[in-house]
């Protein structure tokens, strides 16, 4: 399940359980018109009983990442497993944007 809020060209999700195609069918296209108004983006991915992605919605969010490069400007990955923060690092490369991991405690 994904929660999103949005203020200007900053977007805050909250990941809970697993990610699927219908939290990605909501999100790409708020993604995408921000993109579309502001040109660049920040985003904060903040993880809560956290359990990854299907293959089919981590698909689409790689894919997304890549061909936005550009346009990420800053990414902000929150949680509190090393498996979360490490997930942080494997970004990397598909994205532009300037990407940190934060503990919930930060």
């Amino acid at each position: 399940m994904l929660s999103i809020q949005v203020e200007r060209n900053i977007v805050y999700t909250i990941a809970e359980e697993k990610l699927t195609d219908e939290d990605y069918d909501r999100l790409i296209p708020l993604l995408e018109e921000k993109i579309r108004s502001y040109g660049k983006i920040r985003w904060y991915f903040e993880m809560q009983e956290f359990e990854g992605w299907s293959l089919s919605a981590m698909w689409r969010d790689l894919k997304f990442d890549f061909s936005n490069k550009e346009n990420l400007e800053r990414i902000a990955m929150v949680g509190d497993k090393s498996w979360e923060k490490q997930l942080t690092q494997l970004m990397k490369p598909f994205t532009g944007a300037e990407i940190k991991y934060f503990g919930t405690n930060d």
